[in-house]
């Protein structure tokens, strides 16, 4: 498939924020369900102005397209795709992001800590590329800024190099330096939906678009590790100079030798750090450093040879990183904690993190508010009194006629909650820290928590009811992540990994992928007309591009620039006063420049090689796929168009 189409077929259904009633019919009917005008008339409005493909605006292509959609989405249901697990998981996440804006979680639990945990075991390397996003953007700018990334992904998934990609169009200012790349990082280092995507995608693979409070990412996992720990060291630094004086900097390099060889000699490491480091934040403490782990620092030259050392007092040699010259010696190495020693540590940081949004007061009041609680004061009388202070010491446990508390014990909304469930609660709030006394205390306080997350659960789970616009954003990306993977399943890698079925395409096709005539060869230019006819002169004797540069590019002056492989004509490195045949070219000027053009082969003109045009070929095929495949699906369902109503949409558009 070719995934522009895609990306159209997402669109399809973005314009879902205008809810003015509009009087509806059905225009179309795909195995007796309907498909109605207020929705075809709003997205194509909405899109006019995005697609660039003129024939698109054309109604009755338009209205193709739509069924198209429409019939990718019955396909995708058929085979029950919307049951895959991969792709729930993905609806919640994406499900969770957008709620951030209706609500605000409370998931200070066990699976959070252990998952956090065992996520620190391991260290990743990964880069991204950021598309940014307000954390509070309206639906239609966050599906814009989706799409957007969405394409890019495509774009990642087809091969094209991702630190280009990040290089290019990353909006994380560091990218235009790093192409994206991250280095190391573990557990609690990057906002949770990022770690979650980082540690979710398999070495080597690109994420899907992942949702953070900065944006849309892409996140590419270029390398996983154990986790090395942490480790403190000390160091003595000479700093670069700001100015980039070069007399300085060498001057440096000497002094950083000189200091070590000190060091060799038995002189005190920390002394010599007091007299020379320039690091004034450690040079009065012997140069000693806060204890860090991996991706705690901003120069991994700096980690790498921290972590590199075995032994406490083990020296470095000096080394170079961003930041100038160093000498390092290994204080202590500390092993990765044990869940229990590392657990008060990760509960503080779930607590200033998104795994853990505690709920508002104000929204606690909203909800309250909007759901008046009714309580069953006698079976709540009951419950009281089956609880004792065995629950301080984690001893207590359900009553044993369970089944008596089954009935009623609140309710809210269409919510009815059963006294069960409030045990079961009370039993799951057991081994917290400071509970409350006395007993009827305690009750009333997990009681008043348990509302609330009762309250939060109901409000969350009818968002869809309470917000029009919030549902129809949930079914853009309902349909959205369904045709992906679709696509994927039908068109895409089949397009990828039959073979037979590309080369057989290619060679109905080949005279689609054409060469101009190519010229192998080596192009020498200077502003020097002396300088191009020396560099003739070797050329002639059979010197290589590389020896000419060696000999005529001395004393520190670039006078020549050569320039060599193989091109098609019109190509724009091809001066245009040099007659391109075989052998060498005498020297001719254009502009200030003067040439000489070594012709090594001529290659005529004539179709590609599949391996020259592989890219082109698979996007051709996947659109060939799916051209005849939407013709199946439309053998396969029974599509039935008013036409009648088709002709009053056109009329209402026009006006």
């Amino acid at each position: 498939m070719n995934k522009n189409h895609f990306c159209l077929g997402i669109s399809l259904l973005l314009a879902v924020f205008a809810f003015a009633q509009s009087p509806k019919k059905v225009l179309f009917t795909i195995d007796k369900s309907p498909y109605y005008t207020d929705e075809f008339v709003r997205v194509y409005n909405k899109n006019l102005d995005l697609v660039k493909d003129e024939s698109q605006k054309d109604l009755d292509h338009y209205l193709e397209l739509f069924v198209g959609y429409k019939l990718k989405i019955n396909k995708a249901n058929k085979l029950g795709l919307q049951n895959n697990t991969k792709y729930q998981n993905e609806l919640k996440s994406y499900r969770t992001q957008l709620a951030k804006n209706y609500l605000t979680d409370s998931k200070v639990t066990l699976e959070l800590l252990e998952e956090g945990y065992a996520r620190s075991l391991k260290e990743i390397r990964a880069s991204h590329l950021l598309l940014t996003l307000d954390e509070n953007a309206k639906p239609e700018d966050t599906l814009a800024v989706y799409q957007q990334i969405l394409e890019l992904k495509k774009r990642a998934d087809k091969g094209e190099d991702f630190g280009q990609l990040a290089q290019q169009y990353s909006q994380d200012p560091s990218a235009k330096e790093n192409k994206g790349d991250l280095g190391y990082f573990s557990a609690f280092r990057m906002v949770y939906p990022f770690e979650s995507a980082a540690y979710e995608t398999p070495n080597g693979t690109v994420s899907k678009p992942v949702r953070t409070r900065f944006g849309y990412h892409l996140i590419k996992v270029t390398a996983i590790r154990d986790n090395r720990g942490d480790v403190t060291v000390a160091h003595i630094m000479l700093m670069h100079p700001a100015d980039g004086n070069e007399e300085e900097a060498a001057k440096n390099r000497t002094t950083i030798q000189e200091i070590y060889s000190k060091i060799q000699q038995g002189e005190e490491f920390e002394a010599l750090a007091k007299q020379f480091s320039q690091d004034k934040s450690s040079a009065a403490k012997g140069g000693l450093l806060n204890r860090f782990g991996s991706g705690q620092l901003s120069s991994e030259e700096f980690e790498s040879v921290a972590f590199s050392l075995q032994e406490p007092n083990a020296i470095s040699q000096p080394f170079e990183t961003q930041f100038g010259w160093h000498i390092m010696k290994l204080i202590e190495k500390h092993p990765v904690k044990t869940f229990e020693e590392a657990k008060a540590e990760m509960e503080s940081k779930i607590s200033r993190d998104e795994r853990s949004r505690k709920i508002t007061a104000s929204l606690n009041e909203k909800l309250r508010a909007k759901y008046p609680i009714q309580r069953n004061e006698a079976l709540y009388g009951k419950i009281k009194k089956a609880v004792n202070d065995k629950y301080y010491t984690s001893g207590w446990e359900l009553p044993s006629d369970t089944k008596a508390y089954d009935g009623e014990f609140i309710s809210f909304g269409t919510a009815k909650i059963s006294g069960t469930q409030f045990l079961n609660y009370l039993l799951s709030q057991q081994k917290g820290p400071n509970q409350p006394k006395p007993i009827s205390r305690l009750v009333d306080f997990h009681y008043a928590n348990f509302v609330d997350t009762q309250l939060n659960q109901y409000y969350n789970e009818n968002l869809e009811n309470e917000f029009p616009e919030f549902a129809a954003v949930m079914e853009e990306y309902r349909d959205g992540l369904l045709l992906f993977d679709l696509m994927e399943k039908e068109i895409w890698e089949k397009a990828k990994t039959d073979t037979v079925g590309l080369e057989s395409f290619y060679e109905a096709k080949k005279m689609n992928y054409l060469w101009k005539k190519r010229y192998d060869l080596i192009i020498i230019s200077s502003t020097k007309e002396a300088i191009a006819k020396k560099a003739h002169k070797l050329l002639k004797q059979g010197k290589t591009g590389d020896e000419i540069k060696k000999m005529l590019n001395t004393d520190g002056m670039v006078n020549v620039m050569v320039t060599s492989g193989v091109f098609e004509e019109d190509h724009d490195a091809l001066p245009k006063t040099v007659p391109f045949k075989k052998g060498l070219s005498n020297v001719t000027q254009e502009g200030n420049y003067f040439y000489v053009v070594q012709v090594n082969d001529i290659k005529e003109a004539g179709p590609k090689l599949l391996e020259e045009c592989k890219g082109r070929v698979i996007n051709d095929y996947q659109q060939f796929l799916e051209e005849n495949w939407v013709a199946n699906l439309k053998q396969e369902f029974t599509v039935e168009i008013n036409r009648a109503v088709f002709e009053e949409v056109k009329k209402q558009i026009k006006k």
